[in-house]
């Protein structure tokens, strides 16, 4: 164990101090005059403390070359541990950067404010677009909200860069750790024998995966929670496996990587395309599956796509693990079936049965980086133009994400035709009595649901069809 947090920051190796709250946000530490040196590195801004407008966008530098935008609003001090970080103020040497330059030259920045953390978003696409799946400029702006300039010059930067070959920095090791100040305890555990045995000890410490849920309650409400365990150390949990019938998802996975893995698998296109929409690069770089799960919102994007594909849910203790489907785990309004010495090693995703259909859709305020109003996922088996089984799963509707049962009674069996789905979508109203919010009424859940559900029948029966319109 060690009592220090150690990563490198702007390819300098940082070992911190002892006494310093492992358990507050990076862009706090980052702004105080401690960061580098006794300066403050204040490129890096504070927009909305909720990972939703990137100003606060730094980047992970991975061992294999890799670039990961994040959130520091969100991201806890002591998950950096072992990491190598970038900021704004680590691209000049000297001269501004060429992001920094095309910027500039480009007539993409006006206030400013927002611009570092545009900037850093640049830098790492620079590297990602090289990748399959990394090449869209507006997915890798899709986290950063400029609110003066125009979002075409700033398109233009991003579709012009090329990466500037920079190596990633040597990475401090990254054993276990334990960090205490201020009355606060941070364990940051290497194993998952070493995770299983800090869970039983102090089964009321906080779970952290990636933060993005979690963070929320330290960047906006400024808690400090008396102990934290965090797993994003457990190698463990890094685990990720394609098979010819599945996928076996460590929980400890972020987004970023689940997409990659699901480059060229044509069943789970789909998929790939929902999970895109699910907050931005920012929050896909530390956000993961076992943490959407963990949760249990009902308006968590990834569970109905879990509920359709009838996706299980992996729980290990220090006694043994047993395994769990996504449906029985959830038990209630942000209540799961995790016992208190448990945590969630993996998530086992079955892939479609050869010619099944898979469907996964949303309904939000805007196309990106937005909570869910409503979001649903269908798993339907077809023969001789027959729907022979339908699985209907929704979230948003309930206190937490469900099938619908009576629409699957009146869809399996049923021929494939328009008046079906439109049988099917009317018994949604026997499935759900959605609550209203501020996100939509009851009545727009409703409605938006059975849409959805209709849209589908168009989506196979008339391909041609434009079905949904994008700013």
């Amino acid at each position: 164990m060690t009592a220090s947090i150690a990563f490198t920051l702007n390819g300098r190796h940082r070992v911190l101090p002892p006494g310093i709250l492992p358990g507050m946000t990076l862009l706090d530490w980052l702004r105080a005059p401690v960061a580098e040196g006794g300066a403050a590195l204040r490129g890096t801004k504070e927009g909305c403390a909720e990972g939703d407008c990137g100003a606060c966008t730094v980047v992970l530098e991975e061992a294999d070359g890799g670039r990961v935008p994040v959130n520091a609003c969100l991201a806890l001090l002591g998950q950096m541990h072992g990491r190598a970080i970038r900021t704004v103020e680590g691209l000049a040497d000297g001269t501004p950067h060429a992001v920094q330059r095309a910027m500039a030259e480009a007539d993409a920045t006006q206030c400013g404010f927002c611009t570092p953390g545009i900037v850093m978003s640049a830098w790492a696409h620079a590297r990602q677009k090289a990748h399959p799946g990394g090449g869209d400029a507006h997915e890798a702006l899709a986290g950063n909200l400029c609110r003066c300039t125009g979002y075409r010059p700033i398109l233009e930067v991003f579709e012009a860069l090329a990466d500037d070959g920079t190596l990633p920095p040597p990475l401090p090791p990254a054993a276990s750790a334990e960090f205490a100040a201020s009355g606060q305890v941070f364990h940051r555990p290497a194993t998952l024998a070493e995770a299983l045995a800090l869970r039983a000890a102090h089964p009321g410490a906080w779970l952290l995966a990636g933060g993005t849920d979690l963070g929320l309650r330290v960047s906006e409400h400024r808690e400090t929670p008396p102990r934290i365990l965090a797993l994003g150390g457990v190698a463990e949990l890094q685990a990720l496996s394609v098979e010819a019938e599945r996928l076996v998802i460590g929980a400890g996975v972020p987004y970023g990587r689940l997409l990659d893995a699901l480059q060229g698998l044509e069943d789970l296109r789909p998929l790939d395309a929902y999970l895109r929409r699910l907050g931005s690069r920012q929050i896909r770089g530390m956000g993961t599956l076992g943490g959407n799960l963990g949760t249990a919102s009902p308006i968590g994007d990834a569970l109905p796509p879990l509920l359709a594909l009838d996706a299980a849910v992996v729980l290990a203790s220090a006694g043994g693990e047993r395994i769990l489907p996504v449906a029985a785990f959830l038990t209630g309004y942000r209540r799961t079936a995790l016992a208190a010495d448990e945590i969630i090693r993996a998530v086992v995703l079955p892939r479609p049965p050869p010619g099944a259909i898979l469907a996964c859709e949303k309904l939000s305020k805007r196309h990106d980086q937005d909570i869910s109003t409503v979001s649903a996922a269908f798993l339907l088996r077809l023969e001789s133009d027959r729907v022979t089984a339908a699985r209907l799963c929704f979230g948003g509707m309930a206190a937490t994400a469900a099938r619908a049962p009576h629409a699957e009674a009146v869809l399996a069996g049923a021929a494939w035709s328009e008046a079906g789905f439109d049988a099917a979508a009317a018994a949604l109203a026997q499935d759900f009595t959605p609550l209203a919010d501020w996100r939509g009424s009851a009545e727009y859940r409703l409605r938006g649901a059975q849409g959805l559900l209709r849209r589908l029948y168009w989506r196979v029966a008339r391909p041609d069809l434009r079905l949904e319109v994008q700013g």
